[in-house]
C-alpha cells in the first residue's frame, strides 16, 4: 500500500482510463436497465456492482498469491487506483487560487469536482465553507478509508470500498429518482464508513498542529459536533477540521432540489479563502498519518 500511496501522491489521478471512472461508466449503464423505484431491486444492483468488484479483488490476489512481485505490483496498482489525495488536494488549491482571485463563476463552476452540492448564486464565503467541508469530508472518503479497508481486507478491501462509495455517490441520495432505489447503496456507505471517519478525526487532532491548528480543538469540536449532522460520518471529520482550523462550518446547503439545514460544526470564525488551503495541508498530513495506521494494521494482519 505504501507504493500505492507514493503514486498517488507523485502521479495523481489517470487523465484517461481511470478504473474508478470505467466502474463508474458500468455501473451507470447498468442501472439504466436495473432502475425500479424499489428497495429491493437497489440493493439487488448494489450489491452486484461492488460484490463485483470485491470479487475481482479476491480472484487477482488468488492469482498472485503465491508470486510476491505480482502482489506487490497489484497491491499498489490497487491503492493507487482508488486513492485521491493528490487530486482532492488540487481541487482544494485550485478553489482557493479562483476564491482568492474574486473569480466567483468559475469557483461555482468548479465546486463540482469537489461535491454535489448546488453552487448557484452562492457567494464567496458559501463557496469557502462548501470548499472546506468537502476537503474534510473526501479526506476521509478518498483516503483515510480505503487505506483501512485496504489494511484490513486487502485488494478485496480497496475495491470492494471504492465500488460502494462510488455508487453512493452515483445513486445515494434523496432524490425521488433515488430515494428507495439508492437507499441500500448509501446505508452500505455508512456502514463502510463508520470506523474510517472516526479514525479521520482522531488522526485530524493528532496532525492539527503541524497544520498550524489546535489538536485540543480539534478533539472537543469532533466530541462535541461530530454528530451534529445529517450523516452518520461526514460531520466526525468536518467537526474535526473546523476545531482544528478554528473555524465554523454547518449552514444551509442544497443538493439535487433537497434543502438540507445542518447544525454549526465548531465555534471559530466564518472559514476565508486561505483557510482552504490550510484544510488541504490538513488533509495531506492526515492522509499521511493514516497511511501509517494502515501499514501497521497490515504488518500484525
Amino acid at each position: 500500500m505504501i507504493a500505492g500511496y507514493a503514486a498517488d501522491a507523485w502521479f495523481g489521478d489517470p487523465r484517461r482510463g481511470h478504473p474508478v471512472a470505467a466502474f463508474g461508466t458500468a455501473a451507470g449503464q447498468l442501472e439504466r436497465w436495473w432502475w425500479a423505484d424499489s428497495k429491493p431491486r437497489g440493493a439487488a444492483y448494489a450489491a452486484v456492482c461492488a460484490g463485483s468488484a470485491a470479487g475481482l479483488g479476491l480472484l487477482a490476489e488468488r492469482v498472485a498469491r503465491n508470486r510476491p512481485g505480482a502482489r506487490f505490483v497489484l497491491t499498489a496498482a490497487a491503492t493507487w487506483a482508488v486513492l485521491g489525495g493528490r487530486g482532492l488536494a488540487a481541487e482544494g488549491r485550485e478553489m482557493a487560487r479562483l476564491l482568492e482571485s474574486g473569480e466567483l463563476p468559475a469557483a461555482r463552476q468548479r465546486l463540482s469536482h469537489l461535491c454535489a452540492r448546488d453552487a448557484t448564486g452562492l457567494d464567496a464565503a458559501e463557496l469557502t465553507r462548501a470548499a472546506t467541508e468537502s476537503i474534510a469530508e473526501n479526506t476521509s472518503d478518498a483516503v483515510v478509508a480505503p487505506l483501512l479497508w485496504g489494511a484490513v481486507a486487502g485488494v478485496p478491501g480497496l475495491l470492494g470500498y471504492r465500488a460502494v462509495n462510488t455508487l453512493d455517490a452515483m445513486v445515494g441520495y434523496r432524490s425521488p429518482r433515488h430515494r428507495n432505489f439508492g437507499w441500500f447503496a448509501a446505508r452500505t456507505d455508512d456502514w463502510a464508513n463508520l470506523v474510517p471517519a472516526r479514525v479521520g478525526a482522531v488522526l485530524t487532532a493528532v496532525a492539527a498542529p503541524l497544520a498550524g491548528g489546535h489538536a485540543r480543538s480539534a478533539w472537543r469540536a469532533w466530541r462535541r459536533d461530530g454528530s451534529a449532522h445529517p450523516s452518520p460520518n461526514a460531520g466526525q471529520v468536518e467537526a474535526a477540521f473546523a476545531g482544528a482550523l478554528d473555524i465554523r462550518l454547518g449552514g444551509t446547503n442544497t443538493y439535487h432540489g433537497e434543502v438540507e439545514r445542518r447544525s454549526t460544526l465548531g465555534n471559530g470564525r466564518p472559514p476565508v479563502a486561505s483557510d482552504v488551503r490550510r484544510a488541504v495541508r490538513l488533509s495531506r498530513l492526515v492522509g499521511a498519518a493514516a497511511l501509517a495506521v494502515a501499514a501497521g494494521i497490515a504488518v500484525v494482519r
